[in-house]
């Protein structure tokens, strides 16, 4: 008896070449709640032996598959919240050196004696 496989890795590469959004990490962990219970099902069925083995092997194999993309994808995000951050930053320093050194407000001392009300 052969066992089939199924074209999942098709599927889960191609949300790996989008990598980013909860959705295509919501849908990997649905096929990996999938693939898992399959893998349970495989244990209880009525299939051979041999049988029984390689199909477990192979569902394994592909969780572990979807695993890694599940977790490449997170790392993809962090890189990318990380990088947006280190821009951010940069952009903060940069506007905060280009401001005037001598406002009334960084320098209590600039404005003093200017407005002095000297009719009492």
């Amino acid at each position: 008896m052969q066992v089939a496989s199924t074209s999942s890795t098709t599927t889960t590469t191609n949300l790996l070449s989008s990598p980013g959004s909860s959705n295509d990490i919501a849908a990997l962990q649905k096929r990996l709640r999938e693939l898992t219970d399959e893998l349970k099902g495989v244990t209880s069925s009525d299939m051979e032996p041999k049988a029984k083995q390689q199909k477990a092997k192979l569902l394994q194999a592909q969780i572990q598959m979807v695993q890694a993309q599940i977790a490449a994808i997170q790392r993809a995000q962090q890189q990318a919240q990380q990088l947006a951050q280190a821009a951010k930053a940069e952009g903060h320093a940069a506007s905060t050196s280009q401001q005037p050194q001598s406002s009334p407000a960084k320098n209590p001392s600039a404005g003093m004696g200017h407005s002095v009300d000297t009719y009492a």
